[in-house]
């Protein structure tokens, strides 16, 4: 039997998920690791230990199917991260991730000195500590030997692909997430490496997402194995859903939450309130992430509940009460925020508590907290286009209730396909795509949600308040 292995290197855990080519998943593995927190605004993770988990991953599913080779492998990362190398290739850093907002006073300068806009039209990024341009400015003022000494900054995915083919190569997806590259010209922004006092040479050689690469060192059994280098996982994500094709919205809930739709043509916010990301031609990613998704559940499980009990037990007490969790509104920026916001320094909230609030009040206005900062994403999308069907992906598909409520926010119908692994999926269509294979038929649509009209009405009240505390408080933080 043919099958083809996506790879997604996340957050909290790296996947290897083999599939059949209509998109059925047939083995798959997982493997969790840590985050780093050694200052209040840093977020960390050891790329050494990423990437033994990533082979590790490949390894089980090759030994799953042995003898029998996958046709391709192809590839989904998470945007944003940053692993400064010497000339031997090996890290001299830990991977900077997404989370990491040690250069928020980096993104506020640029903007308190009306320069953000200008960086933001040139490359679709919104200036905001996420972004790699950022991240080397605060190592120059702050770190400056490492930044004078290391011999390349990379993502880590490129690191991976150093690892099996000694090369320093980057798609075309993961840099325009950089705040690095010309949206236009698809090309490393030289004006803007200027800013940075970096020249092009220190970064990787930009390549299509459908770039293919043979013969790794590491893995003799895939010689003849084709390896696609794939994208981000929000391309991928978008890619590998039905309406990633023609437009719909799609939302990811994972560690972090994005909403996001695919565009013909660069678009830009003038509130700079969205990203616009390349991922090939006459495709490019448009939207909005927040740092806050699941990380928060997990959080408040961890902290308050002593990881007791299992997941889905605690995500059913949320059943037990009301929507609007009577009037408890939780603003959930523990890791500061992203779109639509853009304030790395914005903390989390909880409003309205009186003593007949309990922990599970608590839950389920956590759960609400990250819908609504969804739909706070989603507006200036929903502005500009008629979006009839919402298609969800990550692991918080996999939660009934928490589909609801953001159908019932929303009003609009939400989809849910066979498979909720849609970045890995995504990335196998890319690769399947790059070596001209016929395309996947459409995805099953194993369940559809409805909206509530009564629920409607009481999530947009709670949503409303939402937005007028964050503006009412958004000056303390």
């Amino acid at each position: 039997m043919d099958y083809f292995i996506g790879i997604d290197i996340g957050t909290t855990s790296v996947k290897a998920i083999a599939f059949s080519a209509d998109g059925k998943v047939l083995f798959e593995q997982a493997i969790a690791y840590g985050m780093f927190h050694p200052n209040p605004n840093w977020s960390e993770q050891d790329p050494e230990e990423m990437v033994k988990s990533l082979f590790q991953c490949v390894e089980n599913v090759l030994q799953h199917f042995h003898p029998v080779p996958p046709v391709l492998l192809s590839f989904s990362a998470a945007m944003h991260s940053l692993i400064a190398v010497n000339d031997g290739g090996k890290a001299v850093s830990r991977c900077l991730i997404w989370a990491d907002n040690r250069a928020a006073a980096i993104a506020s300068r640029f903007h308190k000195e009306n320069r953000a806009s200008g960086f933001y039209h040139r490359t679709g990024v919104p200036v905001h500590a996420m972004s790699p341009f950022c991240k080397l400015i605060w190592l120059r003022e702050h770190d400056p030997s490492l930044f004078e000494s290391a011999f390349k900054f990379i993502g880590i995915k490129e690191y991976v692909f150093f690892k099996l083919f000694g090369i320093y190569v980057v798609d075309a997806s993961i840099a325009s997430a950089t705040g690095l590259m010309s949206l236009e010209r698809v090309q490393w922004d030289q004006d803007i490496l200027k800013e940075v006092r970096l020249h092009e040479d220190r970064l990787s050689r930009i390549v299509p997402v459908h770039e293919i690469f043979k013969s790794p060192a590491l893995y003799p059994r895939l010689k003849n194995v084709a390896i696609v280098i794939g994208g981000s996982d929000g391309a991928m994500a978008n890619l590998g859903t039905s309406p990633g094709r023609d437009g719909g919205l799609v939302v990811t809930i994972g560690t972090s939450s994005a909403a996001r739709v695919i565009v013909r043509k660069p678009e830009t916010d003038p509130a700079m309130r969205s990203f616009c990301y390349y991922i090939k031609e006459n495709h490019y990613l448009l939207g909005g992430a927040s740092n806050n998704g699941a990380i928060v559940l997990q959080w408040l499980r961890e902290n308050f509940f002593d990881s007791t009990p299992g997941l889905t037990d605690f995500l059913a007490l949320a059943g037990t009460i009301k929507a609007g969790s009577e009037g408890l509104v939780f603003l959930p920026y523990i890791l500061g925020e992203r779109a639509p916001v853009w304030n790395a320094s914005a903390k989390g909230v909880l409003f309205g508590l009186t003593v007949n609030h309990t922990k599970h009040h608590v839950i389920r206005a956590s759960m609400e907290a990250v819908i609504n900062c969804v739909y706070a994403i989603s507006k200036p999308i929903i502005e500009k286009r008629n979006i009839r069907l919402i298609f969800v992906t990550g692991g918080f598909a996999q939660n009934d209730l928490w589909v609801q409520i953001l159908s019932d926010l929303f009003n609009l119908p939400v989809c849910i396909s066979d498979t909720v692994e849609n970045a890995a999926w995504g990335a196998v269509k890319t690769g399947m795509e790059a070596l001209k294979l016929p395309s996947a038929g459409e995805e099953n649509k194993s369940k559809i949600f409805s909206p509530s009209p009564e629920l409607h009405l009481v999530y947009q009240r709670q949503f409303k308040k939402f937005e007028r505390l964050y503006d009412l408080i958004k000056e303390e933080f």
